[in-house]
């Protein structure tokens, strides 16, 4: 006789309907699902029997002693990765056993960050400040209310409120553990709390969050909100990730994450652990989101031989592909036919992170839900492609100069596109660069090769031009085609290369050598220091809280201004700083500036300091404090690069700035000027024209001279010899100006400054329109006047760039006459009017090179020569990675990309072998490398212990090349957490 099936109990029947309601869609997509037998556990079990186990378990070092023996009752002494996995499989096997096999109630409150079922609540810390602030009826001015919604700044009443400074959840307990209602653990279970969560984020408005928040205060205390607070917030950070709760809930639970991103759908098809994925179950499915095959980074760039032996090629076939890396967002397409939908297609669009883009770039060709891209791309596909699934990049382009355009700008020239309902040249739009094809016509095809799924992509994907387009490769086989291809990453300021292994498969979540990128800006680094005034503090979070662990710098406007003149301590933003400071520095900066900070106030921001935006009344980059430059201090930073930026007001900012030195020498005035910056960047600029940038690039093969400085590299602004400031000449002599606007391409020259390069030159200026034949008008922007000129269609407008190249060319022919360069259509005119009968095309040979003007650009002379061949475009771009700096995220910072691109020789062991074996742990813990033996290929660094004599010391020296530092720089970084400036610690 078969036992009877259990059948779940009212509690359990409540709590199915309340979380899942009446939907038969359910039942008929998951017709195995689970359904619990008793009721959930309560909220509280998720912290008290996980969460704070789990931390505990964190913070406990592990115990040192012999092999662990395995006695009666497990492991005596349990490292912590085991305590940890020990932990939470008791809490599930507690689970199975008091409420049932649905564990999915539970799961999204775990890791609630890759539950994509809920949608986002839209509140952030702020938000849910506000929130609290109204529901426990706290004065709006009270120290408390700011407290809140100033997070991240140190509390000014006890040691607790300072200790809870940059952690929200942990300043949130401290507030509401005075004002509890009850002190004892609430009787609401987690699907009681999941059914109010749902509908949490369902509402927008304020007043309908108060009343949900209000439903937990009065049943919840401090605790519970606290960890509630964590969950609306997606930051548990509870001492295990995703990947080990799924490993332990079901073998084959990562693998159907990986394929699915579904974790309702990982929780109810494996819930009996006896069951495994069997053939298709564990491919890709249309329509499902996977988690995308990532690109491995490799931070030894010094041989590239060496690197490429990692694609495991043989005597038949060693290539291996190069790709340009793509500074956009990572985007799976899917697409399959559907007689329903307009145009019979339906789209599919998912980021890396699995949030779901279709309601932007759209999921018909046709009709209201053709968004940003599908409706320009139905003579993408081949006739017989029914369904398939593509790997690519998202990327903004910019049609007017035919480059690609940085990440920061994707979304909204999305949303614009997505309203273009004429297919007109909108300025920006999103292009998708597609590289790999993983599903085709019902067939899997992550298990064929690279080469295959690219013959595959080839014959299924048409493209369509700057909107859907095949990503292009380089077929190699030597490593020494990489290096041409870095140095014209280097020129074209791309976001780096992709080297990848043709004969590889696609591999779900995974990152491994047959994907490898190589970024320009680890490969070297720029050498210039600056030494800029700080304006501005950032308070850190978590063990940073409290105190400022960044800093805004900024440039002088007027070095020259005396007190009382208007422009006395002017200044503009430049960039943000917060990596390479100690400890000491950042109590040194702290003694010097105590007592002169001011909390910002976006209301009344203080005169003297103007931000990002400042033109249109907005604060990018607003710190949380600010300083008078007369009160403060000087850093001199070092940094990448320099790239152009909207978000500071200089419209430049340092690429990957990192802090070198406190000058205590130097006096608040003595830092940088904008004048003086620009004066460095020109002088950079005319080095790298004169010089390429070099790269330490197989040493044993080319030997280099040794350089003290790298000459500046500006991203997006490579092909620009700005701001001029040659010789006066009379090139001018004899013509009348109008200068309408600024210059915007190829780089930002503002209206005043053209007016003074004309005028330097021999050139009159008016300040208005006439009909005057002769007069020569200069735009680079359409503004009403300049459309209200083209509009009357009497006079040509020029583009500033002509007045430089006429300037630069008189100067190139010295003791000629001056004269001025005949007109070239692209890169001179911005507007003919009809009646010019002029044929400037003239002007140029048949592959568009002046007669006239010579190139000495190396990047343009590229460019021509590319384009007699195979018209290739020139990226140009920004390519600094604003989404880490608005996230306040720094990679820098963790001890695991300390030594990120360093390659270390150890010299000197005798004496100090305790003292360097960890030394070497370190570096390679902080993602560096040690030379073993007398391997000094690429050697980046050669530390020389203690007590060394002069003999062994010379030894050390490699080709000159590698800095020489002492052990104390590897230790002193150690105990900082962050690279700190080798010059300290620099030895002969």
């Amino acid at each position: 006789m078969t036992e009877d099936t259990p059948m779940p109990d009212a509690d359990a029947i409540r709590e199915n309907t309340l979380m899942y309601g009446h939907d038969d869609d359910l039942d008929d997509k998951y017709p195995t699902r689970p359904i619990n037998l008793h009721k959930t556990l309560p909220f509280h079990t998720l912290f008290t029997d996980l969460f704070n186990p789990l931390m505990e378990t964190q913070k406990r070092k592990q115990p040192a002693g012999a092999r662990r023996r395995v006695g009666p009752h497990g492991h005596s002494n349990m490292s912590p990765h085991e305590a940890k996995r020990n932990i939470i499989q008791r809490f599930i096997a507690n689970w199975r056993k008091q409420v049932g096999n649905d564990f999915y109630p539970a799961m999204r409150l775990i890791i609630p960050e890759k539950d994509r079922d809920r949608a986002m609540y839209g509140l952030k810390e702020k938000a849910i400040a506000k929130v609290l602030i109204k529901l426990t009826r706290i004065g709006k001015d009270s120290d408390d209310a700011k407290h809140m919604l100033n997070w991240k700044l140190p509390g000014q009443l006890n040691k607790a409120s300072a200790s809870t400074a940059g952690d929200f959840a942990g300043r949130c307990y401290e507030i509401l553990s005075t004002r509890q209602l009850k002190t004892e653990y609430s009787d609401m279970t987690i699907a009681e709390v999941n059914n109010a969560l749902d509908r949490l984020s369902q509402v927008g408005a304020e007043d309908e969050q108060v009343k949900i928040f209000q439903r937990f205060y009065r049943r919840m205390n401090a605790e519970e909100m606290t960890w509630l607070i964590r969950m609306i917030l997606r930051q548990m950070k509870i001492g295990a990730t995703e990947k080990t709760f799924l490993d332990i809930w079901h073998p084959d639970a990562e693998t159907l994450f990986n394929i699915s991103s579904n974790l309702r759908r990982v929780c109810w098809e494996l819930f009996d652990i006896e069951l495994r994925l069997q053939g298709e179950d564990t491919g890709l499915s249309l329509m499902q989101c996977f988690q995308p095959q990532l690109a491995q980074f490799q931070d030894k760039v010094g041989s590239f031989e060496k690197l490429v032996t990692r694609f495991k090629g043989d005597e038949n076939d060693d290539t291996f592909w190069i790709e340009e890396k793509l500074d956009g967002e990572r985007m799976q397409l899917h697409m399959m036919e559907d007689p329903d939908a307009p145009g019979g297609k339906l789209f599919g669009f998912w980021s890396r992170k699995a949030k779901d883009y279709a309601y932007l770039y759209g999921r018909h060709f046709d009709g209201d839900e053709a968004g940003a891209l599908t409706r320009f791309i139905t003579d993408a596909f081949g006739e017989n492609v029914r369904n398939i699934i593509l790997d690519g990049e998202m990327i903004t382009w910019d049609m007017e100069t035919d480059h690609i355009v940085g990440f920061g700008t994707l979304k909204t020239a999305a949303l614009s596109e997505k309203e273009n309902k004429t297919n007109k040249n909108t300025g920006q739009r999103p292009l998708f660069r597609v590289f790999d094809c993983v599903y085709l016509n019902d067939k899997l095809l992550t298990q064929y090769t690279l080469r295959d799924r690219r013959r595959a992509l080839e014959s299924a994907v048409k493209g369509v031009t700057r909107r859907l387009e095949v990503h292009p490769y380089i077929e190699a086989r030597s490593h020494t085609e990489i290096e041409p291809a870095l140095r014209k990453v280097i020129a074209e300021s791309s976001e780096g290369l992709v080297l990848k292994n043709p004969r590889s498969m696609y591999c779900l979540n995974q990152r491994n050598n047959d994907w490898m990128k190589v970024k320009p800006e680890y490969m070297s680094e720029f050498g210039e220091s600056l030494d800029c005034i700080v304006v501005g503090g950032y308070f850190g979070s978590g063990h940073r809280g409290g105190v400022h662990s960044s800093f805004l710098c900024a440039l002088l406007t007027d070095k020259d201004a005396k007190p009382g003149d208007p422009k006395y301590e002017h200044c503009w933003s430049f960039f943000k700083v917060g990596g390479g400071f100690s400890r000491e520095d950042y109590a040194a900066i702290r003694g010097r500036t105590e007592g002169k900070w001011h909390n910002w106030d976006r209301r009344r921001p203080p005169p003297f300091i103007e931000l990002g935006g400042h033109e249109q009344n907005r604060q990018h980059e607003r710190p949380d404090q600010w300083i008078r430059p007369s009160d403060s201090v000087v850093l001199e930073c070092k940094a990448a690069s320099v790239e152009s930026s909207d978000k500071f007001r200089s419209t430049l900012t340092l690429r990957f700035p990192r802090f070198k030195l406190l000058r205590v020498d130097k006096r608040w005035d003595q830092a940088l000027s904008i004048q003086e910056f620009l004066d460095v960047k020109s002088r950079a600029e005319k080095e790298k024209s004169e010089k390429e940038k070099e790269f330490k690039i197989e040493q044993s093969r080319r030997k280099k001279a040794r350089t003290t400085k790298k000459p500046l590299t500006v991203v997006g602004d490579n092909a620009v010899i700005t701001p001029y400031a040659g010789p006066v000449s009379k090139v001018f002599e004899g013509l009348t100006f109008y200068i309408m606007t600024e210059q915007v391409h190829p780089s930002k020259k503002s209206k005043v400054d053209l007016e003074a390069l004309v005028k330097a030159n021999g050139g009159r200026l008016i300040q208005r329109d006439t009909t005057a034949k002769d007069l020569v008008i200069v735009a680079d922007k359409r503004l009403i006047k300049v459309a209200s000129l083209e509009k009357c269609g009497t006079n040509n407008i020029v583009k500033p760039i002509w007045l430089q190249d006429c300037i630069m060319q008189n100067e190139r022919d010295a003791g000629a006459p001056p004269y001025l360069l005949p007109f070239e259509p692209n890169r001179h005119m911005y507007y003919l009017h009809d009646d010019d009968q002029i044929d400037y095309e003239a002007n140029l040979d048949d592959n568009g090179d002046s007669y006239a003007r010579d190139i000495t650009d190396v990047d343009e002379m590229r460019r021509l020569l590319d384009g007699v061949e195979i018209p290739k475009s020139k990226f140009s771009r920004d390519a600094f990675l604003e989404q880490l700096e608005g996230h306040g995220e720094d990679f820098s910072q963790f001890k695991t990309y300390m030594f990120q691109n360093v390659k270390a020789k150890f010299s000197g062991e005798v004496g100090s072998e305790l003292r360097v074996r960890l030394a070497k742990n370190y570096v390679r813990f902080g993602g560096g490398q040690v030379a073993d033996g007398g391997d000094e290929e690429g050697v980046t660094h050669v530390v020389v212990a203690d007590g060394q004599t002069s003999a062994a010391k010379g030894k050390a020296r490699v080709s000159g090349l590698a800095r020489v530092v002492g052990l104390g720089w590897i230790e002193k970084c150690w105990e900082e957490g962050t690279r700190i400036d080798e010059e300290r610690f620099q030895w002969g």
